[in-house]
């Protein structure tokens, strides 16, 4: 089931791949930045470092946009990467063969 030949790839397919893609790396971004931030405040906690918070966040806004922008673009791109491997070039059909 999983590893059949994929269908003809389509213009709208294509829209849906990239968007949800993006969509997946924009969520991962959250997490990463969650992560990351609850890493910083335990830190500081441990080193006694009084935070400033920019709307509700510890860390810079220059490293939420950059997390962010990084979340999307690179699920953009991976979602490219992964069209050409499954639809274009078909490597899953190739290695069933």
């Amino acid at each position: 089931m999983y590893f059949n030949q994929a269908t003809n790839p389509t213009k709208l397919k294509h829209a849906v791949y990239l968007l949800s893609s993006t969509i997946l790396g924009l969520l991962l971004s959250f997490i990463a930045h969650a992560v990351i931030e609850i890493g910083y405040l335990s830190w500081a906690q441990s080193r006694g470092i009084i935070i400033t918070f920019y709307n509700g966040c510890a860390l810079l806004p220059i490293i939420q946009i950059g997390l962010l922008l990084f979340g999307v673009i690179g699920g953009f791109f991976l979602g490219r990467f992964w069209w050409r491997m499954i639809y274009i070039e078909k490597v899953w059909a190739k290695k069933n063969n």
